[in-house]
């Protein structure tokens, strides 16, 4: 083999070795900050401060509001409403729901474009807590990981905590407290039945609705939510 090649394969294996290193740097940081999430609260996400540098390029004094509330503090029919509307079998599966996958998949291939999605709590919370809001297969496979760890290392309890503390429910609102107090003027604690369904209902475009107003579509979803709610079982 002559010189000039034998040099570039030792380049070119060299550089995949520095790739793997990194790769393997970034996933023990990762790992060790769930480790820490697991018992200790985080201040903010990536997805918050993601938001907040957006909505600072338009308002420089741009603030967002999210008040941490323990587990027992927020209400109980938020809790069922959520689980209804975004992951119904989230006590049973690990990290991920194939079933709903493949459902999502093939409305996906029939519509041909993306129409469905299947993201489990756990995912969704790997997604806030880590991750930016774009898409790739490289982001979806960090996803992935990252969910693996939070399954591994948290209980479904704590998963919840995390994630209804630190959803997005409004242009500034992060976390169930925030959203009780924006759009109710109530607290995480006292929200009832249907403000809990209101609030379930707009998860997957918060930032489109305010104060409990609605419209025949966002009513369809409470429905439909409505139906599965008396049956979500909590952790």
């Amino acid at each position: 083999m002559r010189p000039a090649l034998r040099t570039a394969g030792k380049l070119a294996l060299l550089g995949v070795g520095a790739i793997a290193v990194s790769a393997l740097i970034v996933q023990v940081w990762y790992f060790s900050q769930v480790l820490w999430w697991s018992s200790h609260n985080p201040q903010s996400t990536a997805f918050m401060r993601h938001r907040l540098e957006r909505l600072r390029a338009k308002r420089p004094q741009a603030r967002l509001e999210q008040y941490w509330v323990p587990y027992a503090r927020i209400s109980d029919s938020l809790k069922r409403a959520v689980i209804a509307a975004e992951d119904a079998k989230f006590l049973e599966h690990e990290g991920f729901d194939w079933e709903a996958i493949e459902k999502a998949m093939a409305k996906n291939e029939r519509r041909g474009r993306v129409v469905a999605g299947a993201s489990t709590i756990s995912q969704q919370l790997a997604k806030n807590l880590f991750l930016s809001s774009s898409r790739s297969w490289l982001r979806k496979g960090e996803e992935a990981a990252i969910t693996w760890m939070i399954e591994m290392t948290m209980s479904k309890r704590r998963i919840l905590e995390l994630y209804l503390n630190f959803a997005e429910w409004g242009e500034t609102a992060f976390g169930a407290e925030a959203a009780a107090r924006q759009h109710f003027g109530s607290t995480a604690s006292a929200l009832d039945d249907e403000q809990a369904l209101w609030l379930a209902a707009i998860l997957p475009s918060p930032r489109r609705w305010r104060g409990g107003t609605t419209t025949p579509y966002l009513q369809s979803r409470i429905d439909a939510i409505r139906i599965g709610f008396p049956h979500a079982r909590i952790p």
